[in-house]
């Protein structure tokens, strides 16, 4: 087995989860629950496009028509996933991180691996007060996320995002938990499972 950098280190915390079932926020809380660094997967995707050119200020950047394009774009050319995940990788391989992506706990397997999931219908509420967009408008879109980030990394890495959950070491159904206590939950299930002492990295 391959030592870890730093014995001292916290085991990755690796959170997935479809668009809207609140990912970012369960990790930033993580991350100032232990101290440790929050790492957005879809941030670094985003510095990615800047560097392609896009205008990737607006803060959700995604559902801007400019994000939709270059989200076309991505599918067409793996190649930017493919390197996403390869920095994810290797700031995962650090510890000390909460990282919030779609491929890492398939393809890379280590660390602590969280599912959160909801069905549609409440993420495009939660997505609808989140953006001040109609509940309608949010439906469409997370439908048609769901549509392509599935395509996408079926044909990537031949696994069913939503499905093929046995990767994980904890699924949690959100559908009718506040944010705080999906935190909670998921801080109990850390500090009972002692996975932050035995996961390995």
């Amino acid at each position: 087995m391959k030592k870890k950098e730093n014995r001292n280190a916290l085991p990755p915390i690796i959170i997935s989860g479809m668009a809207g079932v609140g990912k970012s926020t369960l990790a930033k809380a993580l991350a100032e629950i232990y101290g440790i660094e929050y790492v957005c997967g879809g941030d670094v995707l985003k510095e990615m496009a800047r560097r392609e050119g896009y205008k990737v200020e607006e803060e959700n950047w995604w559902e801007t028509p400019e994000g939709m394009e270059f989200l076309r774009k991505r599918k067409e050319d793996p190649n930017f996933d493919k390197k996403l995940d390869q920095l994810l990788i290797e700031i995962a391989r650090k510890g000390n991180c909460v990282i919030t992506s779609w491929a890492l706990p398939w393809i890379w397997g280590k660390g602590v691996k969280i599912w959160l999931q909801a069905s549609q219908r409440v993420r495009a509420e939660r997505i609808s007060k989140r953006d001040n967009i109609s509940f309608e408008e949010a439906f469409e879109y997370v439908k048609k996320r769901d549509k392509e980030n599935v395509e996408l990394y079926k044909n990537m890495y031949g696994y069913t995002l939503g499905r093929d959950l046995h990767v994980f070491d904890v699924v949690l159904n959100v559908e009718h938990a506040s944010q705080q206590d999906v935190v909670d939950m998921v801080k109990c299930f850390l500090e009972k499972s002692k996975l932050l002492e035995k996961a390995e990295f």
